[in-house]
This record gives C-alpha cells, structure tokens and sequence, in this order.
C-alpha cells in the first residue's frame, strides 16, 4: 500500500513539475525553435523527435508544431511515421498516468452525470476513441487523460488511437513539407498540398463511416472498479 502511494505521488509531484516546465516555456515551442534544434541533432533527430513528441503530449504541448516540423524536415513519408509513432506513445504514457493516479478513485467516486458519460463512452469502445481522434473538436492532450478514466482497455485505445490518428498526422507533415517546399521553390509543392486537402477531406468523412449505433447506456447501477486496463 504504501508503495503504491509512493509511486502515485511520486508520478503526480513529477506531472505536476513537468506541466509548470511547460508552461514557463511554452514560448520556446515554436517551428522555428525545434527545427533548428533538429537539424542541430543529424541522424539522431527521428529518435530525439519520437521523444520530445511522447513527452510533450501529457505536457500540453501543441504536437501539431512536430508534426509540421517533421513534414518539412524529414519529408511527408517519413514525417508522418515518426510523428505517428511519438503521438501514440503520448498518447499511451498519458493514458497510463491517468488510469494509475486517479482511475480507481474516478471508478468509486463519480457522480451520477459523469457516471453516465464514461457509462456511454465505454459503451462505444473503439468506436469512442475513433470518432475522438477523428474529430478535431476535442483538445488532443486532454482527451488521452479522459480515456484513461474510463475502462476502455489499452490495447484498444492504443491501437484504434494509432490507426485513427493517421490520416490527421499525414494531412499536417504533408503541409509541412509543401510548405518548404514552396518557400525554397521546389516543385511538387502544389501535388503536395493536394494530396493534404485530400487527407483534410478524408479525416472530415471517415467518422461517418465508423460511427455504429449509439451506445446503450447499460444499466442504472454504480460502475464497478477500475481495472488495470
């Protein structure tokens, strides 16, 4: 027990310096700035990018200045796959860091209408974090939190969050890299920014064709603990 306290406390005390690090700092998270530090890296920069890109994201951090950056700098192919890969481990530690430090305190103590709503987002499952990762309406960094609160399992909101989150990821490094492109005068630029509306236009339809039935709302009874996923 108290090892478990330990380390609940111990991931909130470093969450919480993190998250003032982030904010003290925020104005050093511009494309300019993590470009240039990037290109400064060589041949470390994808693996150095992966990580920056999982830190930042349970931090608040706007992952869609790295992905941009990514575009322009590794090209729209490459950009995409590490920005892909470094979202969904984001994804997954703040995932994580919810479940651990208040999902079992969430589970027992939720009111009746917040209750009802983790009641109806589990309920959708995978469909939940599709439409969610499809949808820009919902703050990115908040929204892995949320489902960390719920008992959706990690599996499928790790999967269905990188399977999902791809058509947004390549749309932002496809305009990253048009946008060099057109600055330095390169050619392909405007096939670029193309095939990047196509990707908006994609992202815009695909929730459509996943949404299933409404979820049931079960029944009226008290949800059971939190499990570990």
């Amino acid at each position: 027990m108290r090892r478990r306290i330990l380390v609940r406390s111990s991931l909130a005390v470093g969450l919480g310096l993190g998250l003032a690090w982030a904010v003290a700092h925020r104005h050093l998270f511009t494309d300019e700035i993590v470009r240039g530090q990037l290109e400064a890296l060589g041949g470390w920069a994808p693996l150095a990018f992966v990580g920056a890109y999982a830190i930042a994201t349970p931090l608040f951090l706007p992952g869609s200045v790295l992905t941009l950056v990514a575009g322009a700098l590794l090209g729209p192919i490459a950009g995409t796959a590490w920005s892909l890969i470094g979202a969904t481990l984001g994804a997954s530690l703040s995932f994580g860091l919810a479940r651990t430090l208040v999902g079992d305190v969430v589970a027992r103590r939720a009111g009746p209408r917040l209750d009802v709503l983790l009641r109806r987002i589990e309920g959708g499952g995978w469909r939940s974090v599709a439409l969610v990762r499809l949808v820009p309406l919902f703050p990115f960094s908040l929204s892995n939190y949320a489902f960390g609160l719920t008992r959706i399992g990690f599996v499928p909101y790790a999967l269905t969050s990188l399977v999902c989150m791809l058509p947004g990821t390549a749309t932002l490094a496809w305009a990253g890299h048009s946008g060099r492109a057109a600055l330095g005068g390169e050619g392909g630029a405007g096939g670029w920014g193309l095939a990047a509306l196509g990707g908006l236009a994609l992202t815009a339809l695909l929730p459509r064709l996943i949404r299933g039935p409404p979820p049931d709302d079960g029944a009226r009874g008290r949800r059971p603990a939190s499990g570990s996923g």
